[in-house]
């Protein structure tokens, strides 16, 4: 499977990581706000190390599991705004997840929702996904908004199905099929 990369868009860049990023990803990933509703908490200097580590490797999105992270940089000013993610769930029934987090100073200028339809379509047009999921804390009010936007439908509502963080969560699980990409662009 290929696909390219840089993506150029009217405001934005979604390119690779670079080394140079560190000091931005650290920024991002030791940020409260941030990590909120993450899988992860804060990281730490050194976890920020491994994670851009991860985040520099040549990823062919030919394998399960596999994950291409790229930066969202602004174009005009080459301010790091944060990443968006798309996983290979399973390449046999060609499905992907997207994941994308942002500086909170850059909430609410579209860029999420922006550079989220970039790696959509990426992920039906380059790769071939057939579904591409998104998967969120049901507290986290702002995503879902985004992710309507996009166009996915919610799908699934689990009910404290994970113990994040001291608490029972709820998850939501939001899909878009190739099909109904195909009929928005």
């Amino acid at each position: 499977m290929t696909y390219s990369l840089p993506i150029e868009t009217d405001r934005l860049t979604l390119r690779r990581y670079v080394e140079n990023d560190y000091d931005d990803l650290l920024k991002l990933q030791s940020n409260p706000d941030v990590t909120r509703f993450l899988l992860y908490d804060v990281r730490t200097p050194e976890q920020v190390k491994e994670a851009l580590t991860g985040r520099l490797a040549d990823v062919p999105m030919d394998t399960d599991g596999q994950a291409l992270t790229v930066a969202v940089i602004l174009r005009d000013t080459g301010q790091h705004l944060g990443e968006v993610t798309l996983f290979m769930n399973s390449v046999e029934h060609r499905t992907g997840e997207i994941g994308y987090v942002f500086h909170p100073e850059s909430h609410g200028h579209g860029y999420a929702a922006e550079a989220s339809v970039e790696l959509l379509r990426l992920g039906f047009e380059e790769l071939g996904l057939h579904r591409i999921i998104a998967r969120l804390d049901h507290r986290n009010t702002g995503s879902v908004k985004l992710l309507e936007r996009l166009g996915l439908r919610q799908e699934a509502h689990f009910v404290q199905n994970e113990y994040l963080k001291g608490e029972w969560t709820d998850e939501l699980v939001f899909a878009m099929l190739y099909s109904e990409w195909d009929k928005r662009s």
